[in-house]
């Protein structure tokens, strides 16, 4: 089916033009099993059907002539898609490079930062559990600690800031923050946090996993010492498609965990190649957000926002929850419903009743787990409608 995108998302007045009558030829755009409602979109994302097929074109060339590809053609097409990539997140494309996933982007820069016995290691307890793990094996490597700050679900930018640097010390040497965090679907105020950070001489990473596509990123006006992003979810990208950035000053020192050819080349061109590998799902990056910006990008973001707020309050109209004690982040395409007591406090029990909602109810929804709370999370993206929300509400009273 062919859409004229544009078409699908006529403008006009009113929440149906956001979400109207109109929006299944968007949503055919991918590939989804339409008997299932998709309200996860923050797990893994989806890839629309224009992307799979610029995938597709790109292995078929690879196949053609494997030689010609991997060895001649490929350096020149793997520039050609970061700078188009950079450009998108506001930096040139010396400042990125691709890897597979943040949490490859995470293990990179914590391998790469000086760290010496009796140092430290900042986190929060809002982090994705990956990056929990990735700072605990680096930090004993070199015989520094882990430090986490406990923020408040329902703190406000200045009690984020404020307990963050409450926990640095004159031994931190990273912290790791995150733009919007997984378990808890907030934006931390990372405008004041960067600079108080650096300003102790703490070297800041951020973890951009949810922030590509969901927000309109200026990475160079950030100022963050290292950032990573992905590009499969918000930004519909094939998986195994993340960008590293490193600001100037920083790129010396960053090499790729895999040592291959292109090693003394350094930052970026050495994570280029570290090893034979697929890389179409790279090369069929621009072609994603190109997908997303003929349905124009800040209307993509509004309509995402909107129903995924539309879905956080059928969840808990639902679960005779109060909508105005419910935390939510007002510029995020996830919201969170709080579960009884009880329910979904550890990883296992939230993935058991997580697959308990897809085999009875036919809805993919996460199920996070914070500080032994569980918690629904709801996700909108440009191929989802309030029905899939409804079916959610309905099922799940009875699921619980």
């Amino acid at each position: 089916m062919t859409v004229d995108p544009r078409a699908a998302m006529s403008t006009g007045s009113g929440a149906n033009d956001v979400w109207g009558a109109d929006w299944p030829e968007v949503r055919a755009m991918w590939p989804l099993e339409p008997t299932v409602a998709h309200v996860n979109h923050g797990s893994f994302g989806a890839v629309p059907t224009p992307v799979l097929e610029e995938q597709q074109s790109w292995r078929e060339r690879m196949e053609a002539n494997p030689v010609r590809f991997l060895a001649r053609e490929l350096p020149a097409a793997l520039s050609q898609a970061r700078s188009e990539v950079a450009t998108f997140v506001g930096v040139d494309g010396d400042a990125i490079a691709f890897v597979p996933n943040v949490t490859t982007g995470v293990s990179t820069v914590l391998s790469a930062v000086p760290m010496d016995a009796g140092d430290q290691v900042l986190v929060t307890d809002h982090a994705y559990g990956a990056v929990h793990i990735a700072a605990r094996r680096w930090a004993a490597q070199a015989g520094a600690e882990v430090v986490v700050a406990h923020v408040p679900l329902g703190a406000d930018d200045d009690e984020v800031l404020a307990t963050v640097m409450s926990a640095v010390t004159d031994r931190t040497r990273v912290a790791v923050v995150d733009q919007v965090t997984s378990p808890t679907a907030r934006q931390l105020p990372l405008v004041g946090l960067i600079p108080a950070l650096q300003n102790r001489d703490v070297t800041v990473l951020v973890d951009g996993a949810h922030a590509t596509g969901m927000l309109d990123l200026e990475l160079d006006r950030l100022g963050a010492d290292f950032w990573t992003g992905n590009l499969h979810k918000w930004c519909c990208a094939p998986r195994g498609t993340a960008i590293l950035y490193a600001a100037p000053h920083q790129r010396a020192r960053l090499r790729p965990l895999v040592a291959s050819w292109e090693e003394d080349e350094g930052f970026p061109v050495a994570f280029d190649d570290t090893g034979t590998d697929d890389p179409t799902a790279w090369l069929a990056a621009p072609r994603a957000l190109r997908t997303l910006d003929r349905l124009e990008w800040d209307r993509v973001r509004r309509h995402n926002v909107d129903l995924a707020v539309l879905g956080q309050r059928a969840v808990a109209d639902a679960l005779g929850l109060e909508v105005a004690a419910l935390p939510r982040d007002p510029a995020v395409s996830m919201q969170l419903v709080p579960l009884p007591a009880g329910v979904a406090t550890t990883r296992a029990d939230a993935a058991a009743l997580q697959a308990r909602i897809a085999d009875e109810a036919a809805v993919e929804v996460a199920i996070t787990t914070w500080q032994q709370q569980g918690f629904v999370r709801v996700s909108a993206h440009v191929y989802n409608a309030p029905e899939d929300y409804a079916r959610l509400a309905a099922a799940l009273p009875s699921l619980l």
